[in-house]
């Protein structure tokens, strides 16, 4: 993944309260949906009112509560930074250098079920390329929830900062006598296509958090939006992993969230992360 981009705005300062920030926020996330894990929720399903059998896009109480938390204390600590949720329809204008991306609850279908694989995801963006990512993940490598987060400079390329769990640096080795990876999928597939076993998590935060993390040797989404990936783009850069974007061409690098006209908070398409190896079969074969 290399973006080039002009960082002048960028010293290690704001890099690192930006990480902090993200990563108050994630955690912020995570203390909310444990708070309410298990109680009798209120949710609705978007579209519904348009479609009475359209049941795909669950949103509870908590996804609102959290993104208006979130958003408050962002106005406070960087009145200058724009923010794209998923619970709120407004979208950032054009020009802004940072722009937040967050999902209160990735997973939510997980999570109004108590089917513990869900996520908190805080990622920011520095003129669409991901520089920073905070996920509060529901289980992890450690089998305990926590915060896997990251800053990835924009000229510093890959791996630039590494992967940090819960503030400490996160060094996992895959063991060489595992000879048939995991990867992460949209859909459950019964018969094996690629050098790996798939799995099906329903939660794209998760699935970035596991590749950057080591725990999935790639995953790759349909069509995901902004604020599912974007925290989990900046752990993958942070951890020396790849990412693919499908376009017109067929798979190309991952160049960033939006082109200088186009707007990020309507960003949409088909992404695949993880290693070298895992990205070139992936990309040759679908």
């Amino acid at each position: 993944m290399t973006l080039p981009l002009d960082d002048s705005l960028l010293d290690d300062r704001l890099l690192a309260a930006i990480e902090a920030t993200a990563v108050e926020l994630a955690q912020l996330g995570g203390t909310e949906i444990r708070a309410a894990l298990g109680g009798m929720l209120r949710v609705k399903y978007k579209g519904l009112e348009d479609d009475p059998t359209h049941l795909k896009d669950p949103v509870s109480e908590v996804d609102g509560r959290v993104e208006t938390l979130i958003r408050e204390r962002l106005s406070e600590r960087f009145p200058d930074h724009d923010i794209v949720g998923e619970e709120f329809d407004q979208r950032p204008a054009l020009g802004h250098d940072f722009i937040w991306a967050v999902d209160p609850i990735d997973g939510t279908a997980n999570f109004i079920n108590g089917f513990p694989l869900f996520a908190s995801s805080v990622g920011v963006l520095y003129r669409g390329c991901p520089i920073v990512g905070a996920l509060w993940c529901s289980t992890s490598h450690a089998l305990e929830p926590g915060v896997y987060h990251a800053t990835a400079r924009p000229d510093a390329g890959a791996g630039s900062d590494g992967v940090k769990f819960n503030g400490a640096p996160l060094n996992h080795s895959p063991n060489p006598a595992v000879r048939r990876r995991l990867g992460g999928e949209p859909r459950a597939s019964a018969k094996p296509v690629f050098g790996w076993d798939g799995r099906k998590t329903g939660s794209a935060a998760i699935e970035c958090a596991f590749v950057a993390a080591g725990l999935l040797d790639m995953a790759w989404f349909e069509r995901p939006n902004i604020w599912d990936v974007a925290g989990g783009m900046a752990l993958v850069r942070a951890s020396g992993r790849q990412a693919l974007e499908r376009n017109d061409e067929g798979w190309q690098a991952f160049d960033g969230f939006a082109g200088e006209e186009a707007e990020p908070g309507g960003w949409s398409a088909p992404v695949a992360i993880g290693s070298a190896a895992a990205l070139e079969e992936f990309s040759r074969n679908w």
